[in-house]
């Protein structure tokens, strides 16, 4: 497995980000949304209110930056899930407030982790660097 990795014609070695596989990011997600949870029940806000959802937007966006976009549908699940039971509706119990807003939810954090995970999952440009030969330089 490579640590660091060059660009051709490059000298400057930059470390390399492996993404997580779409089950793992689920889990990590699932994991990270309880423990969000339990740090917005130490601060009392485990309400529906702007400060759960933005702090449930903020989770996606953190993992979707160390996974792949395949996986964005199951961390805004998992965000959806944690973000209903425990912050909206509390005591673990899902709620549901009809299709709008419940959609509109998963389609926010889903929507976040897939922004942040594409740009990174881009092919990147190929650098193209001419070789010198001595018998062209005289």
């Amino acid at each position: 497995m490579r640590m660091y990795a060059t660009r051709p014609g490059g000298r400057r070695y930059h470390p390399v980000l492996e993404r997580l596989s779409t089950p793992t990011s689920g889990t990590v997600a699932l994991l990270a949304g309880g423990v969000l949870s339990m740090a917005l029940g130490g601060l009392g806000e485990l309400h529906s209110g702007w400060l759960a959802f933005a702090a449930y937007l903020a989770l996606c966006g953190i993992l979707g930056g160390f996974s792949r976009p395949r996986a964005a549908p199951l961390i805004g699940l998992a965000a959806w899930l944690c973000c209903n039971a425990f912050a909206e509706h509390r005591r673990g119990e899902l709620g549901w407030s009809g299709l709008w807003p419940e959609g509109s939810h998963f389609a926010m954090f889903t929507v976040t982790a897939l922004l942040v995970a594409l740009p990174t999952a881009l092919p990147r440009r190929t650098v193209r660097v001419a070789r010198l030969r001595l018998d062209q330089l005289g």
